[in-house]
């Protein structure tokens, strides 16, 4: 079934969008919380409330990219979750390294005081992976959007993990350089 009529189930409610939905994307759910958790019962029950707020979300929403908009809300749940976790209790899976290695770009937390700056930067920083161009792009957001080991994005791409590292070391260096220019942070 392809997502167009998988959509159309939801906006019609019937309860076959959801098993349609784990079929199709079930296990790439689980893998984006994996990645943020480390932990399988914690993703399984991540990737369970996923399929409930995609129930709750369409409609209205009608996503054109049923796969991210079913990646997005299993990544938030992970997030969500890894914030009432310990990372040293239950296993921090790639998310620790993700914050360590982003860190670098934004001095710290106080730099971002309100929700509006926050979101402000957000923005900026869409616009620069979208101006990457296209392999360096993809692999920014798979490492920092979709928190998945570097190993597994260096193989996915036919590159070393040391090639890999450089890339997004190169890029986390252009993206400082980025918000400095825009006033995010200062040197």
């Amino acid at each position: 079934m392809d997502d167009q009529q998988i959509v159309e189930l939801y906006w019609q409610r019937n309860p076959d969008a959801i098993e349609q939905s784990r079929k199709k994307y079930g296990s790439y759910c689980f893998s984006v919380a994996n990645n943020i958790l480390g932990n399988c019962e914690d993703s399984e029950e991540c990737v369970n409330d996923t399929w409930l707020h995609a129930w709750n979300g369409i409609p209205p929403h009608k996503p054109k990219v049923l796969r991210m908009f079913l990646a997005k809300i299993a990544r938030n749940m992970a997030f969500n979750r890894f914030k009432l976790r310990s990372a040293k209790k239950r296993g921090s899976g790639e998310i620790t390294s993700v914050l360590d290695e982003l860190s670098e770009c934004l001095v710290n937390e106080s730099d971002v005081e309100s929700e509006l700056i926050a979101q402000e930067l957000g923005i900026c920083i869409q616009q620069f992976v979208r101006n990457l161009p296209t392999r360096e792009g993809d692999i920014f957001s798979r490492r920092y959007f979709f928190t998945e080991p570097i190993s597994d994005i260096a193989k996915g791409y036919g590159l070393t993990v040391n090639h890999t590292m450089v890339i997004l070391s190169r890029t986390r260096n252009k993206l400082k350089k980025h918000l400095i220019k825009e006033g995010y942070i200062h040197e």
